[in-house]
C-alpha cells in the first residue's frame, strides 16, 4: 500500500483521524519517538481510561512530533515528568469537548524517583531504599544533575 488514493486523477494522502475527547487531556509537540516513553513514565498505562498515542504525526512547527490524548482527570497527571523528558511539549486540559486551560510546565527545580543515576557508583545506585534526587543546575540547557554525585542526566 503506498499511502495514496487515486482520486478523481489527482493524488491524496490518507489522513488519521483521532475523535476528539470530552473531558481529559492532550500532550501535544512531544519530541518524535518521545511518546511510548512518557506514556509508560507518566503511569498512563496503569490507568483504567481511554489513551491515543500518535506517533510522528506531521507538524509545521516541528516537522514531525508525537502526541498522547488522555480521557481522564488532569489530577492524573505529573507535569515534573513532561517537563524534564520533553521540556517543549504542551498540555491541553479538554472539559465538554473544549480546550479550558494550556497550563505552563516549568522546569522543576528538583525530581525525585523519575529517573535514575547511572554512575554505579553513586549511593542511590547502591543502596536500596535511597531516593534518586536529580536538580536541575542549568535552566538554559535543561541539566540534571544527581543529589548525591552530581552525575549530569542525559536526556537523549
Amino acid at each position: 500500500m503506498s499511502g495514496f488514493s487515486e482520486n478523481e486523477g489527482t493524488r491524496q494522502k490518507y489522513k488519521l483521524n483521532v475523535g476528539k475527547i470530552d473531558e481529559g487531556f492532550v500532550i501535544d509537540h512531544i519530541r518524535p519517538g518521545r511518546g511510548l516513553m512518557l506514556y509508560h513514565d507518566m503511569g498512563l498505562d496503569k490507568l483504567d481510561c481511554s489513551v491515543a498515542i500518535i506517533q510522528n504525526a506531521s507538524s509545521r512547527k516541528m516537522g514531525k512530533k508525537d502526541i498522547i490524548k488522555v480521557e481522564t482527570s488532569i489530577d492524573n497527571l505529573n507535569m515534573d515528568i513532561i517537563s524534564l523528558l520533553d521540556h517543549n511539549a504542551t498540555v491541553d486540559v479538554i472539559k465538554n469537548g473544549e480546550i479550558i486551560s494550556k497550563p505552563e510546565l516549568p522546569l522543576p527545580k528538583e525530581v525525585k524517583n523519575i529517573i535514575r543515576c547511572k554512575n554505579p557508583r553513586c549511593i542511590a545506585s547502591i543502596e536500596q531504599g535511597i531516593d534518586n534526587i536529580f536538580v536541575l543546575t542549568d535552566v538554559k540547557t535543561a541539566t540534571y544533575r544527581c543529589k548525591y554525585c552530581e552525575t549530569e542526566y542525559e536526556n537523549k
